[in-house]
């Protein structure tokens, strides 16, 4: 292992990496790697903890059933999930009766939801070159210079009646992005993540060491603009790293953490519209950094690193521990002498089969009184709940899977986040899976309650 820390002070950027001997960016399309219907995926072979149960699944279907499904996000009683085909709304009153209760048909991956604090809006990520911006558009070429990838907005003022209203392009697409609240209620930010530039893309030119920040005037959502586009690697990076792959904030401290690829960020956003990178981590273990998760009082930052891209089967003894894993570190130091120490790594303690994609992917805290745990998805490496009170010392306390899929298919658990009391797993090929994890380390969680979550946009859950 290898690991080390880069200072910058300036306004900073960007990178790639290679993979040897595991695929190193799995290609999903738009119907992703789960495009069988769910009628075929049955019956499954569901195991897990002793303190997990499986409270509801909602399958795939309307007008987003053959699309692969992927991130979320909550406001108040709904739960928002996109999906490569557009997003579906749940109503989540009753966790145990979810039920889906409108759709938005878009096609565009990845789908990449966040909300509004009010609800009024969603943003959805599109990185996959299309004709244009509409709805009815159709798959183009990056190589196309009129072809569109970007943010869409949609208004979701009324849950059940969805309205597009807007768009907005930007370089490379929106892989992922992150809302960043505006220093008063009249407009928020996104800051845009995204990779895969070449020569011969018009809309995607190399090096692409930076981000795009885009201004949402929520009175007039429609007039939404790219604003700014900070080059965070100014210096390059860190070797064949070229764009973000996400970037998660923690606005009450004015910090973000970012996954950019070859390396892990901090990031002063005290400023939101001109962020600058003030220190880097990189890491021989990781191929690709993929997210990043705060602790509460974000002195702590969880990076997870997507080996195989997310296609490839990693969560076996072959692979081993410490690749495909998550790598836990402290932030010391103050203002912009800030750095990363690396503290240990987890990955989940259960081999998968050689069928099965699995590698550390999306997830959040939860926000329980004492200590530090996490819920996280791995693919068809299920739902894995661990505890890193200790950072040296990491441990599984919980996990959901299901058995693989049927003929090697790819698929599994996208994102696995806590929402008032409950844990939401959206599953690339089986919709939206409600799980309850119970012990007496989550009883001070459940008295959480919170208006609204987008998991990049972290709050502080205590004091």
């Amino acid at each position: 292992m290898h690991i080390s820390t880069v200072m910058r002070r300036s306004r900073i950027g960007m990178k790639t990496v290679t993979l040897t001997g595991v695929l190193a960016v799995a290609t999903l399309g738009l119907a992703g790697p789960s495009a069988a219907q769910s009628d075929e995926l049955e019956p499954d072979e569901i195991s897990h903890s002793a303190n997990v149960s499986h409270v509801a699944n909602i399958p795939r279907q309307g007008v987003n059933e053959d699309f692969t499904h992927s991130d979320l996000a909550f406001w108040e009683d709904y739960a928002i999930q996109g999906t490569y085909g557009g997003i579906n709304i749940y109503d989540i009153k009753n966790p145990r009766k979810t039920e889906l209760v409108s759709q938005f048909s878009c096609p565009g991956g990845q789908g990449d939801p966040t909300v509004t604090p009010d609800g009024s809006l969603v943003f959805m990520s599109v990185d996959y070159a299309r004709s244009d911006d509409s709805c009815n558009s159709s798959d183009s070429s990056p190589a196309d210079p009129n072809a569109w990838e970007g943010m869409r907005i949609i208004d979701t003022s009324d849950m059940n009646n969805p309205e597009y209203v807007g768009s907005v392009q930007t370089d490379c697409g929106s892989h992922t992005h992150t809302l960043v609240p505006g220093d008063n209620d009249d407009v928020v930010y996104l800051y845009v993540s995204s990779y895969g530039p070449a020569p011969v893309f018009p809309n995607c030119q190399p090096p692409h060491d930076s981000i795009s920040i885009i201004e949402v005037p929520l009175d007039n959502p429609a007039e939404a603009s790219v604003i700014a586009k900070p080059n965070l690697f100014p210096d390059g990076g860190a070797p064949g790293t070229a764009g973000c792959h996400d970037i998660t904030v923690f606005p009450e401290e004015d910090l973000a953490a970012g996954a950019c690829m070859g390396e892990g960020v901090l990031m002063d956003i005290s400023d939101p519209a001109d962020p600058y990178v003030i220190t880097s981590v990189r890491d021989s273990n990781f191929a690709f950094w993929h997210s990043a998760t705060f602790t509460n009082d974000a002195d702590r930052v969880i990076f997870t690193d997507e080996l195989g891209g997310g296609g490839a089967a990693t969560c076996n003894e072959e692979i081993g521990p410490q690749r495909g894993a998550n790598a836990i570190f402290d932030i010391t130091g103050e203002g912009d002498n800030r750095e990363f120490e690396f503290r240990s790594y987890f990955k989940i303690p259960r081999h998968q089969q050689e069928t099965e994609n699995c590698v550390a992917h999306n997830g959040s805290l939860i926000p329980v009184k004492d200590g530090d745990i996490m819920v996280q998805s791995w693919y068809q490496g299920g739902v894995s709940v661990f505890d890193f009170t200790d950072p040296d010392n990491p441990e599984e306390i919980g996990y959901f899977e299901r058995g693989p899929l049927p003929d090697g298919a790819g698929g599994g658990t996208w994102s696995a986040y806590w929402y008032n009391g409950y844990i939401y797993s959206s599953d690339m090929a089986k919709g939206l899976d409600i799980l309850k994890v119970r012990g007496p380390e989550f009883a001070g969680a459940q008295r959480i309650k919170m208006d609204h979550f987008n998991a990049q946009t972290q709050p502080r859950y205590r004091d």
